[in-house]
Protein backbone atom coordinates (compact mmCIF):
# COMPACT_ATOMS: atom_id res chain seq x y z
CA UNK A 1 0.00 0.00 0.00
CA UNK A 2 1.49 3.49 -1.01
CA UNK A 3 1.60 6.41 1.72
CA UNK A 4 -1.41 8.21 -0.40
CA UNK A 5 -3.42 4.58 0.36
CA UNK A 6 -2.98 4.06 3.50
CA UNK A 7 -3.51 8.20 4.77
CA UNK A 8 -7.03 8.03 2.43
CA UNK A 9 -7.79 4.31 4.56
CA UNK A 10 -6.83 6.24 7.56
CA UNK A 11 -9.42 9.16 7.06
CA UNK A 12 -12.14 7.21 5.66
CA UNK A 13 -11.82 4.97 8.92
CA UNK A 14 -11.67 8.04 11.73
CA UNK A 15 -14.83 9.43 9.76
CA UNK A 16 -16.85 6.33 10.57
CA UNK A 17 -17.37 7.56 13.78
CA UNK A 18 -19.91 10.70 12.41
CA UNK A 19 -20.95 8.53 9.63
CA UNK A 20 -24.50 7.69 9.62
CA UNK A 21 -25.09 5.71 6.11
CA UNK A 22 -24.98 1.85 6.77
CA UNK A 23 -23.79 0.95 2.88
CA UNK A 24 -21.31 3.22 3.01
CA UNK A 25 -19.73 2.16 6.04
CA UNK A 26 -19.66 -0.76 5.19
CA UNK A 27 -18.11 -0.60 2.34
CA UNK A 28 -15.24 1.61 4.21
CA UNK A 29 -15.18 -1.45 6.69
CA UNK A 30 -14.57 -4.06 4.13
CA UNK A 31 -11.59 -1.98 2.51
CA UNK A 32 -10.02 -1.45 5.81
CA UNK A 33 -10.54 -5.19 6.82
CA UNK A 34 -8.90 -6.13 3.87
CA UNK A 35 -5.64 -4.14 4.33
CA UNK A 36 -5.98 -6.01 8.08
CA UNK A 37 -5.79 -9.19 6.25
CA UNK A 38 -2.91 -7.68 4.16
CA UNK A 39 -0.87 -6.69 6.87
CA UNK A 40 -0.32 -3.45 5.51
CA UNK A 41 -2.26 -1.87 7.98
CA UNK A 42 -1.79 -3.35 12.19
CA UNK A 43 -2.98 -2.29 15.04
CA UNK A 44 0.38 -1.67 16.58
CA UNK A 45 3.70 -1.02 15.41
CA UNK A 46 7.42 -1.42 16.53
CA UNK A 47 10.22 1.97 15.92
CA UNK A 48 13.42 1.58 15.15
CA UNK A 49 14.31 2.10 18.48
CA UNK A 50 12.21 -1.35 19.59
CA UNK A 51 9.01 0.56 20.95
CA UNK A 52 6.13 -0.56 20.05
CA UNK A 53 3.60 2.35 19.53
CA UNK A 54 -0.59 1.55 19.62
CA UNK A 55 -2.67 2.74 15.98
CA UNK A 56 -5.95 4.32 17.74
CA UNK A 57 -7.24 4.78 14.56
CA UNK A 58 -7.17 1.34 13.85
CA UNK A 59 -8.96 0.11 17.20
CA UNK A 60 -11.56 2.75 16.14
CA UNK A 61 -11.99 1.13 12.73
CA UNK A 62 -12.32 -2.57 14.28
CA UNK A 63 -15.27 -0.86 17.00
CA UNK A 64 -16.86 0.58 13.66
CA UNK A 65 -16.87 -2.69 12.31
CA UNK A 66 -18.94 -3.87 15.02
CA UNK A 67 -21.14 -0.87 15.42
CA UNK A 68 -22.31 -1.08 11.63
CA UNK A 69 -22.68 -4.73 11.70
CA UNK A 70 -26.37 -6.24 12.05
CA UNK A 71 -26.63 -10.31 13.16
CA UNK A 72 -26.29 -12.75 9.80
CA UNK A 73 -26.02 -16.41 9.91
CA UNK A 74 -22.97 -17.78 8.81
CA UNK A 75 -22.85 -21.70 7.54
CA UNK A 76 -19.99 -24.36 7.44
CA UNK A 77 -21.01 -27.61 6.07
CA UNK A 78 -24.03 -28.61 8.68
CA UNK A 79 -23.21 -26.16 11.13
CA UNK A 80 -24.02 -22.37 11.24
CA UNK A 81 -23.32 -19.62 13.67
CA UNK A 82 -24.22 -16.33 14.50
CA UNK A 83 -22.37 -13.04 14.21
CA UNK A 84 -22.13 -9.77 13.10
CA UNK A 85 -22.35 -9.25 8.77
CA UNK A 86 -19.17 -7.19 9.27
CA UNK A 87 -17.59 -9.46 10.47
CA UNK A 88 -17.81 -13.32 9.03
CA UNK A 89 -14.86 -15.93 9.28
CA UNK A 90 -11.86 -15.37 7.10
CA UNK A 91 -11.14 -17.51 3.87
CA UNK A 92 -7.92 -19.39 2.56
CA UNK A 93 -7.14 -20.84 -0.35
CA UNK A 94 -3.64 -23.18 -0.57
CA UNK A 95 -1.80 -20.39 -2.09
CA UNK A 96 -2.09 -18.19 1.00
CA UNK A 97 0.48 -20.84 2.40
CA UNK A 98 -1.52 -21.38 5.65
CA UNK A 99 -2.27 -24.96 7.35
CA UNK A 100 -5.75 -24.97 8.74
CA UNK A 101 -6.06 -28.55 10.44
CA UNK A 102 -10.01 -29.67 10.50
CA UNK A 103 -11.90 -29.58 13.63
CA UNK A 104 -13.57 -26.15 14.40
CA UNK A 105 -10.92 -23.27 14.55
CA UNK A 106 -11.75 -20.14 13.00
CA UNK A 107 -9.85 -16.96 11.55
CA UNK A 108 -12.33 -13.54 11.92
CA UNK A 109 -11.91 -11.14 9.51
CA UNK A 110 -9.74 -8.18 9.86
CA UNK A 111 -6.95 -10.39 11.24
CA UNK A 112 -3.57 -11.37 9.60
CA UNK A 113 -2.13 -14.97 9.01
CA UNK A 114 1.48 -15.22 7.46
CA UNK A 115 2.74 -18.10 5.36
CA UNK A 116 3.73 -20.82 7.15
CA UNK A 117 1.56 -20.53 10.00
CA UNK A 118 0.14 -23.68 11.17
CA UNK A 119 -3.07 -24.21 12.87
CA UNK A 120 -4.27 -27.27 15.26
CA UNK A 121 -7.95 -27.15 16.23
CA UNK A 122 -9.37 -25.89 17.70
CA UNK A 123 -7.76 -22.94 18.01
CA UNK A 124 -9.36 -18.97 17.42
CA UNK A 125 -7.62 -16.19 15.90
CA UNK A 126 -9.88 -12.31 16.92
CA UNK A 127 -9.89 -9.55 14.47
CA UNK A 128 -7.12 -7.08 14.12
CA UNK A 129 -4.78 -9.95 15.30
CA UNK A 130 -1.52 -10.64 13.58
CA UNK A 131 0.09 -13.58 13.59
CA UNK A 132 3.17 -13.44 11.30
CA UNK A 133 5.04 -16.11 9.26
CA UNK A 134 5.83 -19.90 10.13
CA UNK A 135 4.07 -19.46 14.12
CA UNK A 136 2.36 -22.27 15.29
CA UNK A 137 -0.82 -22.23 16.98
CA UNK A 138 -1.42 -25.23 18.75
CA UNK A 139 -4.94 -26.68 20.03
CA UNK A 140 -7.23 -24.57 22.30
CA UNK A 141 -5.07 -21.76 22.32
CA UNK A 142 -6.60 -18.07 21.27
CA UNK A 143 -4.95 -14.79 20.12
CA UNK A 144 -7.27 -12.00 20.93
CA UNK A 145 -8.22 -9.03 19.18
CA UNK A 146 -5.43 -6.89 17.81
CA UNK A 147 -2.40 -8.95 19.37
CA UNK A 148 0.70 -8.60 17.74
CA UNK A 149 2.53 -12.36 17.28
CA UNK A 150 6.37 -12.41 15.52
CA UNK A 151 7.27 -14.94 13.05
CA UNK A 152 7.96 -18.51 14.41
CA UNK A 153 6.47 -18.25 17.65
CA UNK A 154 4.97 -21.56 18.95
CA UNK A 155 1.76 -20.91 20.86
CA UNK A 156 1.29 -24.06 22.69
CA UNK A 157 -1.87 -26.03 23.86
CA UNK A 158 -4.02 -23.88 25.73
CA UNK A 159 -2.06 -20.63 25.64
CA UNK A 160 -4.49 -17.75 26.07
CA UNK A 161 -2.89 -14.44 24.23
CA UNK A 162 -5.59 -11.93 25.36
CA UNK A 163 -7.25 -9.16 23.54
CA UNK A 164 -7.50 -5.42 23.65
CA UNK A 165 -9.58 -3.35 22.30
CA UNK A 166 -10.60 -0.69 24.14
CA UNK A 167 -9.38 1.68 25.62
CA UNK A 168 -8.40 2.29 22.06
CA UNK A 169 -4.65 4.10 23.19
CA UNK A 170 -3.82 1.14 25.13
CA UNK A 171 -1.32 -1.22 23.52
CA UNK A 172 -2.33 -4.72 22.62
CA UNK A 173 -0.09 -8.09 23.60
CA UNK A 174 2.85 -8.25 21.92
CA UNK A 175 4.97 -11.49 21.63
CA UNK A 176 8.11 -10.66 19.37
CA UNK A 177 9.45 -13.31 17.39
CA UNK A 178 11.00 -16.99 18.05
CA UNK A 179 8.98 -16.72 21.28
CA UNK A 180 7.92 -20.16 22.66
CA UNK A 181 4.55 -19.46 25.14
CA UNK A 182 3.97 -22.78 26.81
CA UNK A 183 0.92 -24.86 27.65
CA UNK A 184 -1.86 -23.29 29.83
CA UNK A 185 -0.16 -19.78 29.57
CA UNK A 186 -2.21 -16.89 29.87
CA UNK A 187 -0.67 -13.26 28.99
CA UNK A 188 -2.98 -10.37 29.32
CA UNK A 189 -3.76 -6.27 29.43
CA UNK A 190 -0.44 -5.58 26.47
CA UNK A 191 2.20 -7.73 28.16
CA UNK A 192 5.01 -7.39 25.51
CA UNK A 193 7.38 -10.47 25.29
CA UNK A 194 10.23 -10.09 23.74
CA UNK A 195 12.03 -12.10 21.35
CA UNK A 196 13.83 -15.68 22.11
CA UNK A 197 11.72 -15.44 25.70
CA UNK A 198 10.22 -18.80 27.05
CA UNK A 199 7.13 -18.51 28.59
CA UNK A 200 7.36 -21.90 30.84
CA UNK A 201 3.74 -23.52 31.26
CA UNK A 202 1.05 -22.58 33.21
CA UNK A 203 2.96 -19.03 33.82
CA UNK A 204 0.27 -16.20 33.68
CA UNK A 205 0.99 -12.56 32.86
CA UNK A 206 -0.73 -9.95 33.64
CA UNK A 207 -0.63 -5.59 33.96
CA UNK A 208 -0.35 -6.31 37.58
CA UNK A 209 1.50 -9.26 37.67
CA UNK A 210 5.19 -8.53 38.95
CA UNK A 211 8.08 -10.28 37.80
CA UNK A 212 11.31 -11.43 39.53
CA UNK A 213 14.55 -11.61 37.60
CA UNK A 214 16.57 -13.65 39.92
CA UNK A 215 19.11 -13.61 37.11
CA UNK A 216 19.67 -9.75 37.23
CA UNK A 217 18.26 -9.23 40.45
CA UNK A 218 15.25 -7.10 39.02
CA UNK A 219 11.54 -6.57 39.25
CA UNK A 220 9.42 -5.67 36.18
CA UNK A 221 6.13 -4.43 36.58
CA UNK A 222 3.70 -2.74 34.43
CA UNK A 223 4.29 1.26 34.93
CA UNK A 224 1.09 4.41 33.67
CA UNK A 225 3.94 5.08 31.48
CA UNK A 226 4.86 1.42 29.63
CA UNK A 227 3.70 -1.83 29.46
CA UNK A 228 4.78 -4.77 31.30
CA UNK A 229 7.85 -5.97 29.63
CA UNK A 230 9.64 -9.75 29.78
CA UNK A 231 13.31 -9.35 28.53
CA UNK A 232 14.93 -10.70 25.33
CA UNK A 233 15.47 -14.57 25.75
CA UNK A 234 14.38 -14.41 29.30
CA UNK A 235 13.32 -18.20 30.41
CA UNK A 236 9.90 -17.53 32.66
CA UNK A 237 8.68 -20.30 35.26
CA UNK A 238 5.80 -20.28 37.89
CA UNK A 239 6.94 -19.06 40.67
CA UNK A 240 5.48 -17.92 44.43
CA UNK A 241 6.62 -15.32 47.29
CA UNK A 242 5.35 -15.16 50.73
CA UNK A 243 2.04 -13.09 51.67
CA UNK A 244 2.32 -10.95 54.93
CA UNK A 245 0.41 -10.03 57.38
CA UNK A 246 -0.99 -12.12 60.60
CA UNK A 247 -3.24 -14.23 59.13
CA UNK A 248 -0.99 -15.19 56.06
CA UNK A 249 2.27 -15.97 58.29
CA UNK A 250 0.13 -17.76 60.48
CA UNK A 251 -0.63 -20.02 57.99
CA UNK A 252 2.09 -20.11 55.62
CA UNK A 253 0.25 -18.61 52.77
CA UNK A 254 2.38 -17.74 49.50
CA UNK A 255 0.95 -16.12 46.03
CA UNK A 256 1.98 -17.10 42.96
CA UNK A 257 4.47 -15.28 40.78
CA UNK A 258 6.71 -15.17 37.41
CA UNK A 259 10.33 -15.81 38.13
CA UNK A 260 12.89 -15.47 35.15
CA UNK A 261 15.30 -18.29 36.40
CA UNK A 262 17.86 -17.97 33.10
CA UNK A 263 18.26 -16.34 29.72
CA UNK A 264 17.91 -18.65 26.13
CA UNK A 265 20.42 -20.68 25.60
CA UNK A 266 21.90 -23.65 23.22
CA UNK A 267 20.21 -26.07 25.63
CA UNK A 268 16.99 -24.83 25.80
CA UNK A 269 16.86 -23.83 21.94
CA UNK A 270 17.56 -27.70 21.36
CA UNK A 271 14.13 -28.27 23.66
CA UNK A 272 12.30 -26.98 20.53
CA UNK A 273 13.87 -28.61 17.94
CA UNK A 274 10.68 -31.11 18.06
CA UNK A 275 8.79 -27.88 16.30
CA UNK A 276 10.72 -28.47 13.05
CA UNK A 277 10.25 -31.81 12.87
CA UNK A 278 6.51 -31.84 13.27
CA UNK A 279 6.43 -28.72 10.91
Amino acid sequence: MTTGQFASIEVRVRALSAATDRTEAVKTIGLFLAELEKGTVRAATRDADGIWNVEKWVKEGILAAFKFGVLAEFASGSLSFIDKDTIPPRRFKVQDGVRIVPGGSSIRRGAYVGKGVVMMPPAFVNIGAFVDEETMIDSHALVGSCAQIGKRVHLSAGAQIGGVLEPVGNIPVVIEDDVVVGGNCGIYEGTIVRGRAVIGAGVVLTGSTPVYDVVRGQIYRRTPERSLEIPFGAVVVPGSRPMKGNFAEKHSLEIVTPVIIKYRDEKTDSSTALEEALR
